[in-house]
């Protein structure tokens, strides 16, 4: 719930810079948004998982001055490291602009640092707070509070006339009232721990972080690079049909991370107990339902981009070949299942950090290749590529460490559904012309398609474990249950 209520919180946003402002204005506030996440990352030095490890580890032992150290630590190095790079983003927001070869960015850089260490401390303090079993102030807080009021506030920005600057004002307002909120969750979850004396336990904690740090790093660069590079390499303009593309291509996944989550603690099980085949029919099982709950979105995005584009304006059509192309790259990812959280879950954190730094490098070699032959286009293959390739040598390594695929007899039944389901689809495409009307009916038919194809052919018994250990997790979180949720990126 919460994953969807901020992509769809992220995607609203979006969709109200383009109706009232320009595509120029949707590039800067894209450039500017992605300089935000990247630099986030940096100021945590790979605390965000460090910090909800070794508060989990030490609120298990009853280490209560392990706990304030731990936190501690973790708060003031981010602290300290995003108001350095906040402060550099606000001095030199012009310089910055130029790089981009657009004066016009300069205030939302400016703006963009002033938020930096608000978002840093917000996202290090809840970290720490699911650390004791417990993703309400994560989900409540990171998750719907700030994305909604950050909503409201650009809503309320553009129609009062404050124009890009003030949706701007409206990141500022509500990463320090997130930051606010969560400092006083995570002083709550502290507090109860009694007063002892810190214990900081600086070198395993740092040697956990800066692995972590790196993984998370390569991440978010291969989510966007492409944008800075066509920032720098383009105009604004460019950046802002491709924002509004890859922002329709994100809700397609976003189920990838609850299902993620919940079959992250059975692989790890699985492995250490050595139950390899129950193992791969939970790869399997995992993979089928993100097929599942996924592919109508991408038929819908594949047989419909110039209507779905023409929901944030007329002028967006040009990205259409870029949507079909990145929901193809996403396509890819999402049919070769939870392939990265098997190696995580298996012990290969480092080859899967190795994969994201390899990929990372290729996308930006290919970006700086296709991008002056091809502009936005070039950019959406450079991606879609990159990501195809990890995720195929990610099944490569699976199979080889475990002997499993993502593949089975759910899979294939899946296949036959979406068959259906686009052939529908482009019938509606064939009757209906271009607008929100066939975006609809079209959705419908696929969807309904899809769903009785799907219904028809039912559920291996496989299928029926992932359901009850979703519906558990859900339970769990309820309760205060150890969970862990990951978005598919940062996104705009």
């Amino acid at each position: 719930m919460g994953a969807l209520c901020s992509q769809a919180a992220l995607l609203l946003i979006t969709v109200l810079i383009a109706r009232f402002l320009s595509q120029q204005d949707v590039g800067r506030y894209a450039l500017c948004f992605a300089m935000l996440t990247l630099l986030g990352l940096l100021s945590l030095a790979g605390f965000r998982a460090a910090l909800t490890r070794f508060v989990a580890m030490y609120v298990a032992d009853g280490d209560a001055g392990r706990i304030r150290g731990t936190v501690r630590l973790g708060m003031w190095i981010s602290v300290v490291s995003s108001t350095i790079l906040g402060l550099g983003m606000m001095v030199f927001s012009h310089q910055i602009a130029e790089v981009f070869h657009d004066p016009g960015l300069t205030t939302g850089v400016a703006l963009s640092g002033l938020s930096l260490p608000a978002s840093t401390i917000s996202d290090a303090a809840l970290s720490a707070t699911q650390g004791w079993r417990t993703m309400r102030p994560f989900t409540l807080i990171g998750r719907i509070y700030e994305p909604v009021l950050r909503l409201a506030l650009t809503l309320g920005a553009l129609v009062a006339g404050f124009g890009l600057t003030g949706a701007f004002w409206a990141l500022v307002i509500g990463a320090w009232s997130a930051a606010a909120l969560a400092l006083l969750a995570l002083l709550k979850y502290v507090r109860r721990t009694g007063k002892q004396r810190p214990v900081y336990e600086v070198r395993p904690i740092f040697s956990f972080s800066m692995v972590s740090w790196g993984s998370s790093l390569a991440t978010a660069g291969l989510l966007w690079a492409d944008t800075l590079i066509l920032g720098r390499l383009t105009t604004t303009e460019e950046v802002g049909v491709y924002t509004v593309a890859t922002r329709l291509v994100t809700l397609a996944v976003f189920v990838m991370a609850p299902i993620n989550a919940a079959f992250a603690p059975q692989i790890a099980r699985l492995h250490h107990v050595g139950d390899n085949v129950r193992l791969g029919e939970t790869y399997a099982a995992a993979t089928a339902w993100i097929m599942r709950l996924s592919l109508p979105a991408f038929i819908v995005l594949i047989v419909f981009p110039t209507s779905l584009l023409g929901i944030f304006g007329s002028t967006y059509a040009a990205g259409a070949a870029v949507t079909v192309t990145l929901a193809l790259g996403q396509l890819v990812n999402a049919g070769t299942g939870p392939c990265a959280t098997v190696l995580n879950m298996s012990g290969k954190v480092a080859l899967n950090m190795a994969n994201n730094i390899v990929v990372l490098a290729l996308n930006i070699g290919l970006n700086f290749i296709l991008i002056p032959r091809m502009g936005i286009l070039g950019a959406a293959i450079a991606w879609s590529g990159s990501l195809a390739l990890v995720n195929v040598a990610r099944v490569v390594q699976v199979q080889r460490l475990t002997g499993h695929t993502p593949f089975g007899r759910a899979t294939m039944k899946e296949a036959l559904a979406a068959a259906a389901a686009g052939a529908g689809a482009l019938v509606v495409r064939l009757l209906i012309p271009d607008g929100l009307v066939q975006v609809v009916i079209g959705s419908l038919v696929a969807g309904g398609v899809f769903l009785a194809v799907t219904w028809a052919l039912g559920l291996d018994e496989a299928d029926r474990v992932m359901v009850q250990s979703l519906l558990r997790r859900r339970r769990g979180t309820r309760s205060g249950a150890p969970t862990r949720e990951s978005s598919v990126g940062p996104a705009l």
